[in-house]
This record gives structure tokens, C-alpha cells and sequence, in this order.
């Protein structure tokens, strides 16, 4: 039942931190918590009970372990020393910000031992800054989740110039571990993978909807109802490959008129307050953005991606 130990260090556990903490009390991890308020980690053990308990009622629990077994995994600790003792991985969560991340690193630099694996949750910080001058860098490594990581299982592991080979091996098998979908960045560059790709479709609609050509709503339903549907079971470069016969034979046909409508492209968008209150008028007549509202969307979200999960588990191709 137990694997080893991964240990969880937040300055503030939210969605991302006790998310952790469940996958990997789901794979027979102990997992520990540090915070440096005793009541936020108090609040986290609350409710990672009750998400816990809800996701059991709903069979949408993970792991083989009953609920009351992967709870008994997940326990705080009062201070860094005890939460990192005999740890085999500590993921850090804290907000993104790089002095605190950096400060945090070079705590746990100086506690740990040469086997540990140091990770960062952080969705932008570059490894090298991230990381610079650590004693035990060969041992660091990003493993940005994708909100919210209980239900979307892909992980980004971005690894610091010097991190080992073997840090990066040993945490794509712990994340295997845990159910989740590890991918490779082979080296850093800003925004990772996952948010340069995301990014670039936030800068495109929102030139789409700045410039008149498509309404809020409009533009995100050529999404929901069009590319989103694909792009749940398939990436766009094997979209690119089924759209023809082959990539090869796809870039022969489209490539020309791809290049035609991308020199149309504009320049990065500015986010005007004008266009904000635009986008923010039609998103709130679907989603009123006062917290009720936007937790009880949340929730369908939620609901509606652990529907998507299970319908991915039952066609994936042998």
C-alpha cells in the first residue's frame, strides 16, 4: 500500500495542492502537507474529505484504495523539517511568484538529500531562474498540471539545463503512477507547451472579437461544438494527418493557403479594457460572475470533464 512518500509544500492549499495530495494518496502514496499557516492546512484536510467523499458517491473516485484508506495517507505536518523527512518527492504549489518559489527551493536545498526530487507546480517560471544556483539542481524539475489536475491528467515536465536525466525518467513514472498523462518538454522556452498553445487561441479570438468579426459566444462555440470535439481524443497534428491522406500528402494541399490566412494574423492584442467589458458583458449573461454563479459553473465543468475522462478510458485505441 505504501510506495514511498511524496510530500506537499504550499504556502496557500487550493485547488492545485489538495488535487496533488488526492492523486497521489490515490496511487498508495503517504503524502504529507506543510503550510506556514497551520490553518490553511487544516482547512485543506476539510475539504479534501469532503471532495473525496463526493467523488466515491459519484464512482468517479481514483485508484484501488477505498476512500477512507487514501484519506488515512494524507496527514499535515507543523514544520518543513518533519514534512520533508523521508520524502521521495516534494511538490511545491506555492502562488507564482519567483522570489517566494525561489525562496522555498533554497530552503529545501539545504534539508534535503541527494535521492529527493524537488518539483514545481509553476505554469510560466523558467527552470533556470527557478532553480538557479541550487546544490542539488540535478534533482529539480517543473511538473506543471493542467487545472483542474484531478480531472485533466496531462503534466508537463520541464527540466532545469542541468537536471539529471534520471530525475526527469523517475518522475514521468511517478506521474504514470498516479494515472496521470506526463509529456516531455525537451527544453524550456516561455509558457511551457501547454499555454504558448493556449496563448496563441486567446490572442487569435480575441482579435476575432475586437475586430467585429465573431461575438463572444459565437467564438466560443467554434470550439465547444467544432475544434474541441476532435481535440478531446486527438492532437492537431494527427488531425492534420486524417484530414488527408497522411502529412505529407495534408501540408502538399493546405500548406499555401494556411500561410495565406496566417500573414493575416494581427499583432499581439493589447486586452483592452474596452474589449474586456465587451467579452465580460456576453460571458456573464450565460455565467453572472458574482461567486455563486461562477462556483456552480465550475462544478459543471468538473462534473462534465470526469464524464469526458471515463468516456476517454472506454475508447482509447488498443
Amino acid at each position: 500500500m505504501f510506495n514511498g512518500a511524496w510530500h506537499l509544500i504550499h504556502a496557500e492549499i487550493g485547488v492545485i495542492g489538495r488535487s496533488w495530495a488526492m492523486l497521489f494518496a490515490s496511487g498508495g502514496f503517504q503524502v504529507k502537507l506543510y503550510d506556514i499557516e497551520q490553518q490553511q492546512i487544516r482547512n485543506a484536510l476539510e475539504n479534501i474529505r469532503k471532495e473525496m467523499k463526493l467523488l466515491e458517491q459519484a464512482g468517479s473516485l481514483k485508484g484501488s484504495l477505498s476512500v477512507e484508506e487514501q484519506l488515512s495517507l494524507i496527514s499535515g505536518c507543523p514544520n518543513i523539517q518533519e514534512a520533508v523527512e523521508g520524502a521521495m518527492h516534494i511538490q511545491e504549489c506555492v502562488p507564482e511568484d519567483l522570489e517566494l518559489k525561489k525562496k522555498i527551493f533554497a530552503q529545501l536545498d539545504s534539508i534535503i538529500d541527494d535521492r529527493v526530487i524537488l518539483s514545481s507546480s509553476t505554469s510560466c517560471l523558467m527552470p533556470s531562474k527557478l532553480f538557479a544556483g541550487l546544490v542539488h539542481v540535478k534533482q529539480c524539475i517543473v511538473a506543471h498540471p493542467v487545472n483542474p489536475p484531478y480531472y485533466i491528467p496531462l503534466v508537463e515536465l520541464v527540466p532545469h539545463p542541468e537536471t539529471a536525466p534520471t530525475t526527469v525518467d523517475r518522475t514521468h513514472a511517478l506521474m504514470k503512477k498516479i494515472g496521470q498523462c506526463p509529456m516531455r518538454v525537451q527544453k524550456e522556452v516561455a509558457g511551457f507547451v501547454l499555454n504558448r498553445l493556449q496563448y496563441a487561441i486567446i490572442s487569435e479570438a480575441w482579435r476575432l472579437v475586437e475586430e467585429g468579426i465573431v461575438s463572444p459566444s459565437d467564438l466560443d462555440l467554434v470550439m465547444s461544438e467544432g475544434l474541441g470535439m476532435r481535440y478531446a481524443f486527438i492532437g492537431p497534428l494527427e488531425t492534420m494527418h486524417l484530414n488527408a491522406e497522411g502529412m505529407l500528402s495534408y501540408c502538399d494541399r493546405y500548406s499555401e493557403g494556411m500561410k495565406h490566412v496566417l500573414k493575416t494574423f494581427g499583432p499581439i492584442p493589447e486586452f483592452s479594457r474596452a474589449t474586456a467589458e465587451k467579452v465580460n458583458q456576453d460571458m456573464c449573461m450565460k455565467v453572472p460572475d458574482d461567486p455563486e454563479h461562477l462556483a456552480a459553473r465550475r462544478q459543471w465543468r468538473d462534473e462534465c470533464l470526469m464524464r469526458l475522462a471515463k468516456l476517454k478510458s472506454q475508447v482509447q485505441p488498443q
